[in-house]
C-alpha cells in the first residue's frame, strides 16, 4: 500500500481548519489539532489524523460537544475531579493536566480523575506536558471494551494506556508510553488498512482462540492484556487499575459501560457514569529533592541503560528513544499517511470547504 509525505504544519492546518469547522473555538481547534498531530509527530499513526474522520462523526452523531466548559466539580489541595462537559479528549485532557500542575505547584503534587470526556490521543503528549516545569507526570485513559480479561470470552476492557514522562537534564527526557494489551488497536486498524496478518498474542477469536486476522475483534474477538500466554493476568492488572483511577474515581463510565469511539456503535443504553475517564498526575521534582541533583541522577541513569551490552544488532532503549528519533525525521522529512487515511481527509475536505 503507497503512502503520501505531508508537511508537518500543512496537516496542522488542515485539521485545526476541521476543528473549526465543527464548532471548536480557536484556542481548542489549535490545543486539539496539536495533541492530535503529536501522535503522527511521534510515529503512533493510529492515533493522529488517521483518527480524524473518527472525532468529525462523532460530533455529527451528537456524542461531542465542541464548546465544553470543562470545570472542576470537586477538590481537595492536592486532588480533583473535572468534568469535560461531553468534550474533545485532545482538549480536555491537556486542561486537566494544567489542574494538577498547578497543584502540584502549590502542594508539590496534583491529581486529577477525569469525567465526561472523549478519547484523549496518545497519552505520553499529556505526561510530557509537565517536564518543561521540573515535575514528572502520568497520565491514564479508559477506553472503548475491546480486551478480555483473562480467562473471559467478554471483552470488558478497553486498551487502557498508561504514560509516564521523566524530566533529564542533559540527557533526553524518559517517557513511557504504553497500552496494557500486547498491542494498541491501533495497531490493528492499521494492519487492516494494510490488509496484514498480526502478530500471534495480539488477539483472540469469538471462541477464545488466539488469531492472527487484523479483523478478529471485529468479528467478535477480543484483544488481548499485556503479558502473553503466560502472564496475562499481568496486563489485566494494569488495565483493571487504569480503569478504577480514570472512571471509577472520577465518575465516568468504566468497563464494558465505556463509550464506544465509533461514532455507529451506541453507547451502552444504561450508563454507570458520565462519558470517558482519565487520570492525570504531576509531581514537582523538588518536592521530593533538588531538580538539578534529580536531574543529574537521571542522566547517569539513562547513560548506564544506554550503554548496556546489547544483543548482536541491536541496541538498548530508553523510553521514549523511538518516539524521539521519529519525530525529528517527521519534523524534516513529513508525515506519512497511507492511502485509506488520505482518503478520509479528502472526504473531510471536501465535507467542510478545507483544501489539504
Amino acid at each position: 500500500m503507497t503512502t503520501t509525505t505531508f508537511p508537518y504544519q500543512q496537516l496542522f492546518a488542515f485539521a485545526e481548519s476541521v476543528f473549526r469547522a465543527i464548532g471548536c473555538p480557536e484556542e481548542d481547534a489549535t490545543l486539539a489539532t496539536e495533541t492530535l498531530l503529536s501522535a503522527d509527530l511521534r510515529g503512533v499513526d493510529s492515533h493522529g489524523v488517521a483518527r480524524l474522520i473518527g472525532y468529525v462523526r462523532l460530533w455529527e452523531a451528537g456524542r461531542i460537544n465542541a464548546t465544553p466548559r470543562v470545570g472542576v466539580t470537586y477538590e481537595t489541595p492536592s486532588t480533583a475531579v473535572v468534568d469535560g462537559d461531553g468534550g474533545l479528549g485532545l482538549v480536555v485532557g491537556p486542561r486537566a493536566m494544567r489542574v494538577a500542575m498547578e497543584k502540584a505547584r502549590q502542594v508539590g503534587t496534583g491529581w486529577v480523575s477525569v469525567k465526561n470526556s472523549n478519547h484523549f490521543g496518545i497519552a505520553g503528549y499529556h505526561a510530557m506536558l509537565p517536564l518543561a516545569h521540573d515535575m514528572i507526570g502520568v497520565a491514564m485513559t479508559n477506553a472503548s471494551p475491546l480486551v478480555a480479561p483473562t480467562h473471559s470470552l467478554e471483552r470488558l476492557l478497553g486498551t487502557n494506556p498508561i504514560a509516564v514522562a521523566v524530566p533529564a537534564d542533559q540527557q533526553p527526557d524518559f517517557v513511557l508510553d504504553m497500552a496494557t494489551t500486547t498491542a494498541a488497536n491501533g495497531k490493528l486498524e492499521i494492519a487492516q488498512r494494510k490488509q496484514q496478518p498480526i502478530p500471534e498474542g495480539w488477539a483472540q477469536d469469538a471462541a477464545g482462540a488466539g488469531s492472527t486476522d487484523p479483523n478478529a475483534v471485529k468479528n467478535g474477538g477480543a484483544l488481548l492484556p499485556l503479558g502473553g500466554a503466560t502472564g496475562s493476568h499481568k496486563g489485566y492488572g494494569l488495565g483493571a487499575v487504569v480503569d478504577i483511577f480514570s472512571a471509577v474515581l472520577s465518575g465516568a463510565n468504566y468497563g464494558p459501560w465505556v463509550p464506544p469511539f465509533v461514532a455507529f456503535l451506541q453507547p451502552a443504553a444504561n450508563p454507570v457514569g458520565q462519558g470517558l475517564g482519565h487520570f492525570f498526575g504531576a509531581m514537582r521534582v523538588d518536592a521530593f529533592r533538588p531538580a538539578a541533583e534529580f536531574k543529574a541522577d537521571m542522566d547517569n541513569w539513562i547513560t548506564t541503560f544506554r550503554a548496556a551490552r546489547a544483543t548482536p544488532g541491536q541496541r538498548v532503549l530508553i523510553p521514549g528513544d523511538p518516539e524521539r528519533e521519529t519525530a525529528a525525521i517527521r519534523l524534516l522529512d513529513g508525515i506519512p499517511l497511507l492511502d485509506p487515511v488520505l482518503r478520509d481527509l479528502e472526504s473531510l475536505g471536501q465535507k467542510f470547504g478545507v483544501r489539504l
